[in-house]
């Protein structure tokens, strides 16, 4: 078996010089490290990574949690991208991943506390930012690195966070939607207890207000699991709303399918607007008006941040913003 010397034999260095090389140490000259790292291919030698991360005091993986049990997760595309992103600067910087699993709120704490205790991950990153989470509590009391997608309700100072603006997006759409002439608009969110849906109810109030418009509660609809029962209740209000903002395309694409079946057209009877520019969402029809919120960059910026807290922990706290693009097609029009 190929050993570490006879790389360093082969390459006419010291065995030292060849594990510098492993590393990828910053002093090591490139034209060394092609060399070395030619004879290493030629030789067939890979590297015990296990014991050079024991040595180094690392496991080289990355935690992801997910603010849902994984199965209901991964139903919805956002996931599945974010993590595409995460796994591609993990994969440059030779990172693993490792998914959280937990089917409750207690099993996924469990697993953070077991990876973090265990000493199985370096850092975590937290798909999510809700109010009173007993995960990203524990990791601030813990001193673990660890970054959010999303924007914390506390201690935002002190924690890494990537994000859209969320405010000033609600903020836009619901102006584009007065400036097509709705005045009686309906917001479908998540769990108003996480930052996005609280993000986007603020920059929804503050068009509103702009425009010198009184928000209509009953047009508020949060944890909208039931699209057909939110959507009819909506419809029975005594003024019902010309346009409806909808937390993702998923959720719109539900409530077009419900408003075809009711006769009801869209965008003629009922505009549609939404966020995350799902890669269907060009193709349902009418095809849907949008925003792209730059999924993948999200998660690669994300895993990004974690791993400069893992090489630097007592770095002043980094908070970014990842651009967003507005998406017109044909789910909305005039009133």
């Amino acid at each position: 078996m190929t050993t570490i010397i006879d790389v360093a034999k082969a390459a006419n260095v010291s065995p030292s010089t060849v594990s510098r090389v492993i590393a990828d140490n910053p002093r090591i000259s490139l034209k060394t490290k092609r060399k070395v790292r030619a004879v290493m291919k030629e030789l067939a030698y890979y590297p015990n990574v296990q014991a050079r991360n024991l040595a180094a005091k690392k496991t080289m993986m990355l935690g992801v949690v997910m603010g849902h049990a994984a199965m209901l997760a991964f139903q919805n595309p956002f996931f599945p991208e974010v993590i595409r992103g995460i796994s591609a600067t993990a994969h440059a910087k030779k990172y693993g991943i490792s998914l959280s699993t937990g089917a409750t709120e207690r099993e996924i704490f469990d697993e953070v506390r077991e990876m973090v205790q265990g000493k199985k991950v370096d850092g975590i990153i937290l798909l999510y930012a809700k109010k009173g989470d007993a995960v990203f509590d524990y990791l601030v009391q813990a001193q673990f690195p660890f970054v959010v997608v999303g924007t914390p309700f506390t201690h935002q100072t002190e924690v890494d966070y990537i994000d859209n603006d969320n405010v000033t997006l609600a903020e836009q759409l619901t102006d584009y939607l007065i400036k097509l002439g709705h005045e009686h608009i309906a917001f479908i969110g998540g769990d108003i207890q996480y930052g996005v849906t609280r993000d986007r109810v603020k920059g929804f109030e503050k068009s509103y207000d702009k425009h010198g418009l009184d928000v209509n509660e009953a047009y508020y609809q949060y944890n909208a699991e039931n699209i057909e029962a939110t959507i009819l209740k909506l419809l029975q209000l005594k003024q019902p709303p010309t346009a409806i903002l909808a937390q993702d395309d998923l959720t719109a694409y539900e409530m077009v399918t419900y408003l075809n079946q009711q006769r009801i057209r869209v965008p003629e009877d009922m505009s549609i607007l939404s966020i995350n520019n799902h890669a269907l969402s060009s193709y349902v029809r009418p095809a849907l008006t949008t925003v792209d919120i730059h999924i993948f960059e999200l998660g690669y910026k994300a895993a990004e941040l974690v791993c400069q807290r893992i090489e630097n922990p007592t770095r002043p706290a980094t908070h970014l913003f990842v651009e967003t693009a507005f998406i017109e097609r044909a789910s909305c029009t005039k009133r």
